[in-house]
């Protein structure tokens, strides 16, 4: 039954309803209208507005839910569906929004992949120039500052050296961008290995604490899943340096069934859902990509240990910190098998 029926349908026996009273009812209209008879119907009136209302609420109610939906839908956040009920035209629109919210996902996944890729791509050309074009054009420039501090007399000698020593930090720079940019340990060495470069280097970068939490063995994981992980943990930690204000830092990775699950957590002051910047909806865009699910949610109240220092390896007692968890659960290569 199409929309305008069933709102006809509705209304008509409301209607008859107040008619049949009407009809066999003992109940007479005088002129003038006295008091009672006037206090029966408006109670009659009000009577089949409230049912008309009631019965219009129960067959519109379908449509609220749908508008709800519209207002609320996320494609970062697959996978919100309404279910669908009975025939007609509500339950036909709520269908082809489902299927329309089907196709959208899938073609923003198609195009956040090629985006990534290009992305990935970009970063690797990037990170190739400075490691090949200017790092190798700064170490030509240290040699020759050696070689002209070497023969080089006083004061001149020390200002060289200091030349020298500016040029070097550059380098060291230059080569930490490069290896930001382009994780050459996470092809060669492994998820783990990869990780953990990364919080050593940010511990020594920001001066913040850092535990590591990483189970000794993992299920397999295809190269672009390592990719996602490593990323979503950089782009973690960088928030953390950023807006958490935060002491402690703890980087975990451990097995959830069929999953693996990356968990950022810190001691500092929070964010919340409506703080959702470029950086975290970057994140979701990734985990997209592998078929993964990533939450940003208030860490647990519980404090853990602070006398707890950087670890690697099993840590079953290691707590998450307080503040704010990103966390990232990604199929395993079993799964997907």
């Amino acid at each position: 039954m199409s929309l305008f029926w069933r709102i006809f349908a509705l209304n008509a026996l409301v209607l008859g309803m107040a008619t049949a009273l009407l009809l066999w009812a003992p109940v007479t209209v005088s002129v003038p209208v006295l008091l009672t008879e006037a206090a029966i119907l408006v109670g009659g009136l009000a009577v089949m507005l409230v049912a008309n209302a009631a019965l219009l609420r129960v067959g519109l109610s379908p449509l609220d839910r749908l508008t709800r939906l519209m207002t609320e839908v996320d494609l970062l956040r697959p996978g919100q569906r309404l279910p669908v009920g009975g025939h007609g035209e509500v339950s036909e629109l709520i269908r082809t929004f489902n299927a329309m919210l089907d196709r959208l996902e899938a073609e923003r996944a198609v195009a956040g992949a090629r985006a990534l890729s290009a992305q990935e791509a970009e970063r690797q050309r990037i990170a190739q120039e400075l490691h090949d074009e200017v790092g190798q054009s700064m170490t030509a420039v240290l040699l020759e500052l050696k070689r002209a501090a070497d023969h080089a007399a006083e004061p001149l000698r020390g200002e060289l050296r200091q030349a020298q020593e500016i040029t070097r930090g550059s380098l060291d720079e230059v080569r930490r961008l490069a290896r930001r940019l382009r994780p050459g340990v996470l092809e060669d060495l492994g998820l783990v290995s990869a990780l953990t470069s990364l919080t050593t280097d940010f511990a020594t970068h920001t001066g913040l604490r850092v535990q590591r939490c990483f189970e000794s063995e993992l299920p397999p994981l295809g190269p672009q899943a390592e990719l996602v992980l490593y990323r979503v943990a950089q782009e973690g930690l960088t928030n953390v340096a950023r807006h958490a204000g935060a002491d402690r830092v703890q980087v975990s990775l451990s097995r959830d069934g069929d999953a693996v699950v990356l968990c950022v957590s810190d001691d500092g002051r929070g964010v919340g859902l409506s703080h959702e910047g470029a950086g975290i909806r970057g994140m979701r865009e990734r985990a997209l990509l592998v078929g993964g699910t990533l939450d940003v949610e208030p860490g647990p109240r519980t404090e853990p240990d602070p006398a707890a220092g950087p670890a690697s390896g099993t840590c079953p007692e290691a707590a998450p910190y307080p503040g704010t968890r990103v966390l990232l659960s990604v199929p395993t290569t079993e799964k997907d098998r």
